[in-house]
């Protein structure tokens, strides 16, 4: 009988292959090597093919969508409940399998190679960063062991290690001085690798035009639109901006049952660095409002009062991602509330 759904556990090296038909009784369990994969889909007629997301799998799936198949990306998280028994590569292809044929199945985008260019510089970026911090914070543990002490600011860092390194009156040994030299001239090398990003970030936010119409929208800066439409792709995927706010984890969890609803903090899913940038951009936005006088900035004085900066915070930056939404998946431009 004919294939209709397939799938594929990917690994390294070895993959394994699980194929049924449309009564979804199991008609091909296989495991092939890394090479033999695609030649051996390439000779299956077109069908709809399952795999898990994780590392290798917009590769893959590229590759099996170029062969004619229909390729869907499916969440670890939805596949985990289909795994019947212990967990190995052949139930978990069988999972993907029943996973994938379901009806009302949320599927992940496949992204495409630009895509990936993108995230990979803002991953890139993110590492130095988190370096850079880690060279500040230890270097001030450092010096707090000699009784020198200055703000957590990495401004003031830059600002009072020179100083404190022409001063020979201090506290410091010559070993630890040689030390705080040497972390110093490291953080010089990270501030201009991760400026040099910023700028084939900048290069990369010129170039897409629908970048440009996401950064007209107020918190949405070059990082943030690149770094959305690296993340999205094609927001069509998602019904509405509702529905992507709650992928970005920026709605409430829930507790619920029976008559009783009890709405938690925010879920906290999907892709944390973005749902990251988008608060950050939101707070620099309510800090201001308080001096403008237009619809948005009126109702975020008004929430900030009665609920905080944090919750505020939170709360434009899901306004801001339904907003987004609307502008990449209608292909909309962004018109200011007066």
């Amino acid at each position: 009988m004919k294939i209709t759904a397939i799938g594929i556990d990917l690994a390294k090296t070895v993959f394994q292959v699980h194929g049924e038909n449309s009564r979804g009784k199991t008609i091909l369990t296989k495991r092939l090597s890394r090479a033999k994969l695609l030649p051996f889909l390439a000779n299956i007629p077109p069908c709809l093919i399952g795999l898990e997301a994780c590392g290798g799998s917009n590769y893959w799936a590229r590759q099996i969508k170029s062969l004619g198949h229909d390729v869907r990306l499916i969440s670890p998280q939805y596949v985990k409940p289909y795994v019947k028994t212990n967990k190995n590569d052949y139930n978990d292809a069988a999972a993907i399998c029943e996973a994938v044929s379901r009806p009302d199945m949320r599927f992940v985008s496949i992204k495409t190679i630009q895509q990936q260019d993108i995230q990979t510089l803002h991953r890139i970026r993110t590492r130095l960063i988190r370096e850079r911090t880690a060279i500040v914070n230890q270097t001030r543990g450092i010096l707090l062991e000699f009784g020198i002490f200055f703000p957590t600011s990495i401004n003031a860092f830059r600002r009072e290690v020179p100083l404190l390194l022409e001063d020979a009156e201090n506290a410091l040994s010559t070993v630890a001085r040689d030390i705080v030299a040497e972390q110093y001239a490291d953080l010089l090398q990270l501030d201009a690798k991760v400026q040099r990003y910023e700028k084939r970030i900048n290069k990369v936010f010129k170039d897409y035009p629908v970048c440009q119409r996401l950064a007209k929208v107020e918190g949405v800066g070059p990082l943030i639109a690149t770094a959305m439409v690296a993340a999205v792709g094609d927001a069509t995927t998602f019904k509405n901006g509702r529905q992507m706010a709650a992928w970005l984890g920026l709605v409430p969890r829930q507790h619920s049952s029976g008559n009783h609803n009890r709405l938690l903090g925010i879920s906290k899913r999907g892709d944390t660095y973005l749902r990251t940038l988008l608060i950050h951009g939101a707070r620099s936005v309510v800090f201001r409002c308080e001096s403008k006088r237009d619809r948005k900035s009126r109702w975020l004085t008004s929430l900030k009062k009665r609920r905080g900066v944090n919750r505020t915070s939170v709360a434009l930056a899901n306004k801001n991602a339904r907003v987004l939404w609307a502008l990449m998946a209608k292909d909309e431009q962004y018109l200011q509330s007066a």
